[in-house]
């Protein structure tokens, strides 16, 4: 009410602060409202205007004002800024002469084939993609009598194409009744589907729109692509056409932001003056979201450039041509590589599924594909390495000098010795076993030989992401004696179907710490790939005590794979450790034996020793 009241003070004020020439009453004022207050399609807006409309007749001042448009443009603005809605406006026209709307006469064939071929721009664009521009949309009665010469010129010349770019770029005009024919041809014909319900306000009544069940000609179906293309300048019932296709997720919407206008506006003249107030009188609510498309518009999934969206929408298109290949052929990938065969199986099947179930129908991009992909391939296996990949050459080894493999080594691992003669050992990733292999000499100088000759060691391991696997037998190998080779896992490799045994190195570069040294190690949510399985060995073997938090439950290094000929790359894990002692650690991760936060772990170990070494003295 306070908003009303105040609209009203404000062109009183207004007009007799400002204008001084002409006279208008207060009438005026008061009959624009009651047309706003008894037509304006979201009445709801309007709470306390009727009291508004009694304070303003009561008021007997006379607007001074120069000239009536002036009066129209102050009013326009006020009505608009209380209402919040753009489309309730104030004219002051003396030549307007109201539009009656016009019933199709009798028209011969060849006039109607022009006409048509003037308003409708069909093609079949390469690809097998049709193409159909609407520039109005044909309400019940007009599409009864040119339906059948619609059906064909164009709709049958559109049923054959694999999919469909229907152009509203340029369509601002059309009648309500139409919408629930176009929508019907691009949904099935049961079971009928509520799309729209439109709320008149001067007669009080609301009218539900649903899919037809009988139509002239075929339908397109619901699942060959559709793009709806839209403009700042589509507008009315096309944009509740739009809206309707894309809340019934049958359509993809490819352009501007639409021009957010109405599915009835009425231009009422007040009284005897030659005033008009242009009021939306009717409103569309959409019964799946409950809200409207009108003041606002409908926001595209893919907002481009009006004059770019034709060239998008075919991208798109011919992406999701390729769609099925590629969930198929990734399907295919993980049933024959994944590392565990059993989950591989589940995985493809479900992914199957998943595209059967138009999951996949929706996608817009190749990087919204992969992404989509990736979230889906987590989900249904539970492993984080699964996913979708960049296949980026790895770089060629740099040609280090002895001085910078040194300061490498310094910068790469850390040492310390703590009370009790007891050692620190903390480094970020594995390298590759030929790689540690020529520079083990400068490592064991610079980094091992610091902590070899201490009682118990804490190996940090808790920002360590992973890295090759080949290197861990030997690292393992320092942490047992050499008189006996042991088993330290089997690894099972999928792609080639064969069983590895990881073994203890009989030789190594330097002293070893051996077996009998106390041990732990320290692990984090990061600590991950080859790390874990250096952590699984060591556990499994009783040969360290884990401190810290469950590890990442990654996986061996993966393979990538191209799905088909495509630029899609899949990472796959493709070997997993020896289950036969016990549940996999990828995908799952490593429970430490005695858990902590992370940031703590240090000095829970620390303690530890702590307090064994000092028990001893």
């Amino acid at each position: 009410m306070a908003k009303a009241i105040f609209l009203v003070a404000l062109l009183l004020v207004l007009g007799n602060v400002f204008f001084v020439h002409a006279s208008f009453t207060p009438n005026v004022i008061i009959d624009m409202a009651k047309i706003v207050m008894d037509n304006y399609c979201s009445p709801e807006k309007l709470v306390g205007m009727k009291e508004a409309i009694e304070a303003a007749s009561s008021n007997t001042e006379i607007l001074n004002i120069p000239d009536a448009e002036t009066l129209a443009n102050i009013l326009s603005a006020g009505v608009q800024t209380t209402v919040s809605d753009p489309r309730l406006m104030v004219s002051y026209e003396p030549n307007y002469v109201p539009v009656v709307a016009m019933k199709m006469p009798p028209v011969p064939p060849e006039q109607l084939v022009a006409v048509l071929q003037t308003s409708i721009k069909l093609d079949i664009l390469e690809g097998n993609i049709g193409y159909l521009r609407i520039d109005h949309i044909l309400g019940e009665e007009v599409a009864e009598k040119v339906g059948p010469l619609l059906l064909d010129l164009v709709w049958n010349k559109i049923l054959p194409t694999s999919a469909l770019i229907f152009d509203l770029r340029y369509t601002s005009s059309g009648d309500i009744s139409g919408v629930p024919y176009i929508v019907s041809y691009f949904t099935e014909a049961e079971p009928l589907i509520h799309i729209d319900t439109v709320y008149d306000r001067p007669s009080n009544t609301t009218t539900k729109l649903f899919s037809l069940s009988t139509l002239l000609g075929a339908r397109y179906g619901i699942t060959k692509p559709l793009i709806v293309l839209t403009s700042k300048n589509t507008k009315g019932i096309a944009e509740d056409v739009a809206y309707c296709l894309q809340n019934l997720k049958r359509a993809t919407i490819v352009g501007e932001k639409t021009a957010g206008g109405s599915v009835n506006v009425d231009k009422i003249k007040v009284g005897d003056t030659d005033f008009y107030v242009t009021v939306p009188t009717a409103k569309s609510v959409n019964p799946i979201t409950g809200s409207t498309w009108e003041v606002t518009g409908v926001t595209p999934e893919v907002e481009v450039n009006a004059e770019d969206a034709l060239a998008t929408a075919i991208k798109i298109v011919n992406l999701r041509v390729q769609v099925p290949a590629i969930i198929e052929g990734s399907a295919t990938l993980i049933a024959d590589n994944y590392a565990f065969e059993d989950i591989g199986a589940i995985v493809a099947e479900k992914l199957k599924g998943l595209l059967a179930s138009g999951e996949y129908s929706k996608v817009v991009s190749k990087d919204g594909l992969e992404v989509k992909l990736s979230a889906d391939l987590k989900t249904l296996s539970g492993d984080k390495s699964l996913k979708t990949t960049n296949n980026i050459p790895a770089l060629p080894p740099m040609d280090y000098s002895p001085e910078m493999f040194i300061e490498l080594i310094k910068i790469s691992f850390h040492t310390d010795k703590f009370e009790n003669n007891i050692g620190y050992l903390r480094f970020d990733m594995f390298g590759d076993f030929e790689e540690v292999k020529a520079i083990a000499q400068i490592i064991v100088e610079h980094v091992w030989n610091k902590v070899v000759n201490t009682d118990a060691m804490i190996v940090d391991l808790r920002n360590n992401l992973g890295g090759p696997t080949t290197a861990i037998a030997g690292f393992c190998s320092y942490f047992f004696d050499a008189d006996k080779q042991i088993v330290l896992d089997k690894l099972y490799d999928r792609s080639s179907g064969t069983t590895t045994e990881l073994l203890t190195l009989p030789e190594l570069t330097g002293t070893r710490y051996g077996s009998k040294k106390s041990l732990i190690i320290l692990t984090s949510g990061t600590t991950a790939g080859a790390a874990e399985e250096f952590v699984y060995i060591m556990k499994k073997l009783g040969r360290a005590m884990i401190v810290g938090e469950t590890t990442a439950g990654s996986s061996h290094p993966p393979k990538t794979f191209s799905v088909g000929e495509t630029d899609i790359f899949l990472s796959i894990p493709t070997i997993h450790s020896d289950t036969a002692a016990g549940p996999a650690w990828e995908g799952a991760g490593i429970a430490p034996h005695i858990p902590v936060p992370a940031d703590g772990a240090l000095e829970t170990a620390k303690g530890i020793f702590n307090k064994h070494f000092g028990g001893q003295k």
